[in-house]
């Protein structure tokens, strides 16, 4: 399992069985590195991921995922 712009070597599983997995399912990963918030940047103008608080079997939406328009929204145009 890669992440959507991956660097050589970027992966969250090796070898691991994930059963049947559809396009579009939901897979939660323990620790995702740069492709988390805490190291999430625009980099290659990609937006970063919204985010969820799971507690038990509640889920919140606590950050939206960003617009084109959030990435674009310090630049400087010309």
């Amino acid at each position: 399992m890669v992440g959507p712009v991956c660097e050589s070597g970027d992966t969250f599983l090796f070898d691991w069985p994930l059963g049947n997995v559809q396009p579009g399912d939901v897979v939660a990963i323990w620790g995702a590195g740069a492709y988390g918030m805490v190291q999430a940047s625009n980099y290659n103008g990609r937006r970063r991921p919204a985010e969820v608080l799971v507690k038990g079997k509640l889920a919140r939406l606590i950050r939206r995922r960003e617009t084109h328009a959030d990435v674009l929204r310090s630049d400087v145009l010309a």
